[in-house]
């Protein structure tokens, strides 16, 4: 999981309804419902997060999904923040591709455990600045708790991986392969003695406001060289 930084309040139509706060669930679901400006607000919440999912950081565009405008702390669960500009970010699925998914396949803001709600003073959230820091990525395509975390954030950061079944069997898959291609692509750079820090630039450094997908798994990868890289070419990344 990036950490997603925010810039500005959102599109105007999002302020103007935020001023005047749903006071229940029922009121919060259908002014939501109602609201006309989603197709432009998800743009916008897209473009902020360099086209990654806010949960799973899968470049929904590439593989032909959809996305949706998540709600961090339920509508449900704090209607009063149901048009709160800090409480969204894109997700990854749309209805369209629930329909597609079994249960268990479903990810993100559409996950069955995120559905239900959830505890916020547990939840990891993609808005948290350290929110990285938190997980780590393996080869089989598991994402688990970082092994240097305390007992606390070792709970947390389990409770979120599987609120948000960050293991589903569709990102599994995914990560699996991505990590299998940057594993090959790093292999043959050492062997034709090609420069490591230029492959790891492909995937790390930003171009037309887009990232590639699992930048947090690559980042992870390459380690040090990530960081170098970074630091020189996409300092507002680290």
């Amino acid at each position: 999981m990036r950490s997603i930084t925010q810039q500005g309040t959102g599109v105007f139509h999002l302020g103007q309804a935020h001023s005047h706060k749903p006071q229940t669930s029922a009121e919060a679901q259908t002014r939501w419902q109602h609201f006309a400006h989603k197709p432009m607000l998800l743009e916008a919440l897209k473009n902020e997060q360099y086209q990654l999912c806010c949960y799973s950081e899968l470049r929904a565009d590439e593989e032909d999904l959809g996305c949706h405008i998540e709600h961090i702390e339920n509508k449900s669960q704090n209607p009063q923040r149901t048009f709160d500009y800090s409480n969204l970010a894109a997700s990854a699925l749309d209805s369209h591709d629930l329909s597609l998914l079994s249960r268990d396949e479903s990810f993100g803001g559409h996950a069955a455990g995120k559905q239900q709600g959830c505890d916020m003073e547990r939840f990891v959230s993609c808005h948290q600045p350290d929110c990285a820091r938190y997980f780590a990525y393996l080869s089989d395509g598991r994402v688990i708790p970082r092994l240097d975390l305390n007992s606390v954030e070792r709970e947390r950061a389990k409770y979120t991986i599987e609120l948000l079944n960050l293991n589903s069997p569709y990102l599994l898959t995914r990560r699996q392969q991505w990590w299998n291609e940057l594993d090959e692509l790093y292999a043959e750079h050492i062997t034709k003695e090609w420069n490591i820090a230029d492959l790891a630039a492909i995937d790390l450094v930003p171009t037309e406001q887009k990232l590639s997908r699992f930048f947090s798994l690559t980042r992870q990868f390459f380690g040090q060289v990530a960081e170098n890289v970074l630091h020189l070419h996409a300092l507002e990344l680290v």
